[in-house]
């Protein structure tokens, strides 16, 4: 664990600057409770949140490994040094060698990360070659970096056409193998609904934002209620639903994709679940 008590930096008490991401409001900060850990730079990482730099001696580090899954797409793994993953304490203040990662496909991203492993489904990559990063970032979104330069790690991904020998198809196997559940087998996946109901206030998510098992073909419906007006999104099937404030809004997906999907709030970008397609 990095173990480095420095000041930060005069004048970053400033708004991101830049273009706003969807994660926050125009022209708030990244910064939700404030700390004392490394420089925080004036620079950002392309994306709206501030770099905050660290000596290199002790730095985190990450290295990206993609490995073709057999079913669809590819598993990926994260091998972190001088870093954890602190998935419960996102939002709070900076913690030496400690936060969550961004996945990246050329530049976008695709989703966040709060451990060492991830599946990436075909569909979500064009055909083609691409660059897929990983990007450390601490509790606070401030993008850990060393010598101005975000801590992240890149490997190189060709998708081939459908059907192409050698490549990854982007449609779903004719019949995928998916395991049985108890709370699935007295329904087939077409006819199940999966509710998950969440309440979210003073930016504080209840239950605790933990995975949601479901099989390819069923429905999830999401049921949000939030203390202020809000948007819902679900990455990898970009699927959004306003809430109104203190109301509850429903949204209703059928997840036609395997993979791992986060669903989280625009405005105050607070993850609400995950959701696990196999």
């Amino acid at each position: 664990m990095l173990a480095l008590v420095l000041l930060l930096a005069g004048g970053a008490a400033t708004g991101c600057g830049g273009r706003a991401t969807t994660h926050h409001k125009p022209g708030t900060s990244h910064e939700q409770a404030s700390g004392d850990v490394g420089t925080l730079l004036t620079s950002d990482d392309g994306a709206g949140h501030h770099l905050r730099e660290v000596p290199a001696e002790g730095a985190p580090e990450v290295q990206l490994t993609a490995r073709p899954d057999s079913e669809d797409g590819w598993n990926l793994q994260l091998a972190v040094k001088n870093y954890r993953f602190t998935p419960d304490s996102t939002g709070g203040g900076a913690l030496p060698g400690a936060g969550h990662a961004h996945l990246l496909l050329d530049g976008q991203k695709l989703a966040r990360l709060y451990g060492a492993w991830f599946h990436l489904p075909a569909a979500q990559v064009p055909e083609g070659a691409h660059t897929l990063t990983v990007r450390l970032y601490a509790d606070d979104h401030t993008a850990w970096a060393v010598a101005g330069k975000p801590i992240e790690g890149s490997v190189q991904l060709t998708a081939a056409a459908p059907g192409q020998a050698g490549g990854h198809s982007h449609t779903p196997p004719t019949t995928p193998t998916t395991p049985t559940t108890p709370t699935s087998q007295a329904a087939p996946e077409a006819d199940r609904t999966v509710t998950v109901t969440v309440t979210v206030r003073d930016g504080k998510v209840s239950p605790a934002p933990a995975r949601t098992e479901l099989r390819r073909g069923e429905r999830v419906a999401l049921r949000v209620t939030s203390d202020r007006a809000d948007t819902l999104h679900v990455h990898g099937y970009d699927k959004e639903l306003a809430l109104p404030a203190g109301q509850e809004a429903t949204l209703i997906l059928t997840v036609d994709r395997t993979g791992l999907f986060e669903v989280e709030t625009h405005e105050s970008g607070l993850v609400l679940t995950q959701l696990l397609v196999r």
